[in-house]
């Protein structure tokens, strides 16, 4: 086979692949997981501890503190813990001013404040465990981390209670949506978050490989203390993290995909990469739990390839993205010019062929994400999904940069960040609780 027949035969590969998958992942969106097993009777309500890690949220953090109060209900009683990690802005003074007997402010200082979200998280986790240990319920508590920027949906904890109310599950992680997606690139967060991270998760939630994520996230406080008196660690991405420990023990990790948090996204590409790179980085730094699933006996091999998919794959998408798109600068260079290149070239008459097709392997995922979205959320205006999914492939190729920037900044042994800045916003009416749709 000639090296023409194989670049083309590489091609079509990518050509099928991608679009492919995209597909088959779309479907997805529309399984709803539902718990299983045997439930565990109890004549008392669930416990939940909602922790909110703040550091200068001035901002937002009133309204997350209400909404995290407004979960409260007669079979979900909510306590609210905001661990004030040395904040130098109005964040003391916000929280101040919330009268209820609910919340329980912490605030840390130097030389203990500003370790990383995972020492703050800790923190709070101590705090808690104190006070279950104490009255006795260390066995009905659930923690709950909601970030400085989340909103939770009145009803939600009533769906998570319904899992937790199976023995096997140590853990249960909440659908994420956008609610400034007013701005483009907080629409393709939106779009990420709510269609393909959605149908990504209801897929590993079929194999048993659920992630859990920074906001949203549901841990049985028993299971916190099997894992010892930290266990949030330093990575910089601690909620992936607890996830694969929390696997590792034998238990399950959940996704409800009816109970929603929503933040905030960023709306300047300069932070979003900021922010990717910092994911990217944390991804690396969990390669170290492959072997340890590898010899992990209650792993089985379909959920071990899952778990290798999501934390090999997007070290293989950055160099793949720059031999993809060298090949093809390269092959159309070859078409135009109609020289030979490393043994590539075409004739002219074929260009506008290769070229429209390469048009609709790059458009063909985010057209169908923009679509799911359209038809499974029906909140924004058909011709604003059309526009999110033109822009999506440029979206995927800031990720492909924010990996490449995450692999130089490991290796530099650069492991320091700088707090992104939120967004100002509104008072947000509080909402009473209302049941979600009830899971058969």
């Amino acid at each position: 086979m000639t090296d023409t027949a194989q670049f083309a035969t590489f091609m079509l590969v990518l050509l099928v692949f991608w679009p492919s998958y995209n597909l088959v992942l779309a479907l997805f969106v529309w399984w709803r997981p539902k718990p299983g097993g045997p439930e565990v009777p109890s004549r008392h309500p669930l416990q939940y501890w909602i922790i909110i890690p703040a550091l200068n949220e001035e901002r937002v953090v009133a309204n997350t503190v209400r909404s995290a109060l407004a979960l409260d209900g007669a079979r979900t009683p909510v306590q609210v813990v905001v661990v004030d990690d040395g904040s130098d802005d109005r964040t003391p003074h916000v929280l101040a001013e919330i009268d209820d007997h609910r919340l329980h402010v912490l605030r840390r200082n130097a030389p203990e404040a500003r370790k990383g979200k995972g020492e703050a998280l800790n923190h709070a986790f101590a705090y808690i465990r104190g006070i279950a240990e104490e009255a006795g319920t260390v066995h009905r508590t659930i923690v709950g981390v909601i970030d400085g920027d989340g909103r939770g949906e009145p009803g939600m904890l009533s769906e998570i209670s319904a899992y937790f109310a199976h023995r096997a599950v140590g853990a249960v992680q909440c659908r994420v949506r956008i609610h400034n997606r007013t701005n483009l690139l907080a629409f393709l967060q939106d779009l990420e978050f709510s269609c393909v991270v959605d149908a990504s998760q209801s897929l590993r939630d079929v194999v048993g490989t659920v992630g859990l994520g920074g906001n949203g996230q549901f841990v049985r406080l028993r299971t916190l203390m099997d894992l010892g008196t930290a266990p949030w660690s330093a990575c910089l991405v601690e909620d992936l993290e607890l996830g694969l420990r929390v696997h590792l023990t034998g238990q399950r990790v959940r996704y409800a995909t009816h109970a929603t948090i929503t933040q905030q996204g960023l709306v300047d590409v300069q932070r979003l990469l900021r922010q990717r790179t910092r994911w990217g980085q944390g991804n690396l730094q969990c390669l170290g739990y492959v072997p340890k699933l590898i010899r992990a006996k209650h792993v089985g091999s379909v959920a071990l390839m899952e778990f290798l998919q999501y934390l090999l794959t997007p070290w293989l998408v950055a160099p793949m993205t720059l031999l993809v798109t060298a090949l093809v600068g390269v092959n159309f260079y070859a078409q135009f010019t109609g020289l030979e290149i490393a043994g590539f070239t075409a004739s002219g008459s074929n260009t506008l062929l290769a070229l429209g097709i390469w048009l609709v392997a790059l458009l063909l995922p985010g057209l169908i994400w923009g679509l799911v979205h359209r038809l499974k959320h029906g909140d924004e205006p058909l011709w604003r999904c059309l526009l999110v999914s033109l822009a999506y492939p440029l979206f995927l190729i800031l990720g492909s940069v924010s990996t490449l920037r995450a692999l130089w900044r490991h290796f530099a042994g650069r492991n320091t960040w700088a707090k992104t800045e939120r967004l100002a916003e509104k008072e947000v009416p509080v909402v009473t609780a209302k049941p979600v749709p009830k899971i058969a």
